[in-house]
């Protein structure tokens, strides 16, 4: 069976300032068109399909319409909500839908139900895992401390106990939206940390044939059993070096897996360029970046004037201009932001503990302080859900 695995669409999410709606449509025209010219026999989408709870109307249009053109291929379409996606309203229709060849899995109590499709070789169980966000499916699966990686686990239990009935040879495929051990993240995901931790280890899919992972944003390969596909699109200027794709993957008889990448449409190409503006200027080495998306990092010891306009009429489509003065780590100019950059906001609140009264937490209060992040993150994902 041939499949193809995408996700992160992330429909009516904006590149800075620009408005990616037009690519997104060409993305989707890709797809079906890949569809079509390779055969394939089911695509999987492993969520993020839209970039918030309530997505813009233009957005909603375009994944109807996508809808609408899988289905008119006659080619079984399974996907999966994301952490950026309302499960309930990206659900609504699905029993419908599902009579359609487009099977929307976004409840977490069914992840042991799979959607099941035969090739000439038997049956293949398609298995949707949403995103599971710990503090609100700790119940669902009975765990007793919510984290990622006992959700998971919890679910994959039933992933595995409902494949064990099912006839000998019976294929598995799990789709899933997680950080998993070994994924490289960009800056354009959605932290989900909880207790302290993002990611959870790969073993935990153990005993299925392919596992089509979302949520992060680049294409990767972290066991060959285990993909991530990225996004189609980049939605910031650390997905730079990113080739953006999606994995066509055939799945033999036997459950081996074979997989080979299929670019997608580049909108523009994006370029990260450092150095004094003057330099940037003047450079020869960087004509090529000329029509690209570019992030401009200034390092003048003192900001010039006009920086944005002068850079524009060189790189007319420079986006993002960012400071970072090359100055010694002890000089008392390093701005704030740079001394905080690359720490996450557990380790910030420590060293305000720390500078505060002298003497940084101890293990009960670094408890305390991860307990009150985590509890922040779920109330925010709650206020998502219900809006």
């Amino acid at each position: 069976m041939r499949l193809l695995h995408t996700s992160d669409w992330h429909l009516g999410r904006a590149f800075h300032r620009v408005n990616m709606l037009g690519a997104q449509a060409e993305f989707i025209g890709h797809l079906v068109t890949t569809v079509h010219e390779h055969g394939v026999d089911a695509v999987v989408v492993s969520g993020d399909v839209y970039d918030r709870a309530v997505p813009p109307l233009a957005a909603v249009e375009l994944f109807d319409d996508a809808l609408h053109r899988l289905a008119a291929l006659g080619v079984p379409t399974v996907m999966i909500s994301g952490n950026h996606d309302s499960a309930r309203r990206l659900g609504v229709g699905a029993g419908l839908i599902d009579r359609a060849g487009i099977h929307l899995r976004t409840e977490p109590s069914a992840c042991g139900t799979p959607v099941v499709l035969a090739d000439a070789h038997g049956d293949v169980a398609f298995y949707g895992l949403p995103y599971l966000e710990p503090a609100l499916v700790k119940e669902e699966f009975g765990v007793a401390k919510p984290g990622h990686e006992a959700v998971l686990a919890a679910a994959m239990d039933r992933v595995r106990a409902d494949l064990a009935t099912r006839a000998r040879g019976t294929r598995s495929v799990v789709l899933a939206h997680a950080f998993v051990t070994g994924g490289e993240a960009s800056d354009s995901e959605r932290d989900i940390t909880v207790g302290g931790v993002a990611a959870v280890p790969a073993g935990v899919f153990d005993g299925v044939d392919y596992v089509a992972l979302g949520h992060l944003h680049g294409c990767q390969t972290i066991t060959e059993r285990v993909r991530y596909s990225g996004s189609p699109l980049p939605y910031s200027f650390s997905e730079a070096a990113h080739r953006k794709s999606m994995w066509l993957v055939d799945l033999g008889a036997d459950g081996s897996v074979t997989a080979e990448r299929v670019d997608c449409p580049v909108p523009r190409a994006l370029a990260r360029i450092r150095g004094t503006l003057e330099d940037l200027l003047a450079d020869a080495e960087l004509d090529r970046h000329t029509q690209a998306w570019v992030e401009a990092t200034l390092t003048d010891p003192v900001r010039p004037a006009d920086p944005m306009a002068r850079l524009t009429e060189r790189f007319p489509h420079t986006l993002s201009l960012v400071f970072e003065p090359e100055r010694a780590p002890d000089d008392p100019d390093v701005s704030y932001a740079g001394r905080l950059a690359d720490r996450s906001d557990q380790q910030i609140a420590e060293d305000f503990v720390a500078h505060v009264r002298g003497a940084g937490p101890d293990e009960h209060e670094q408890d305390v302080l991860r307990d009150a992040f985590d509890a922040v993150r779920a109330d925010e994902t709650l206020r998502e859900v219900a809006r």
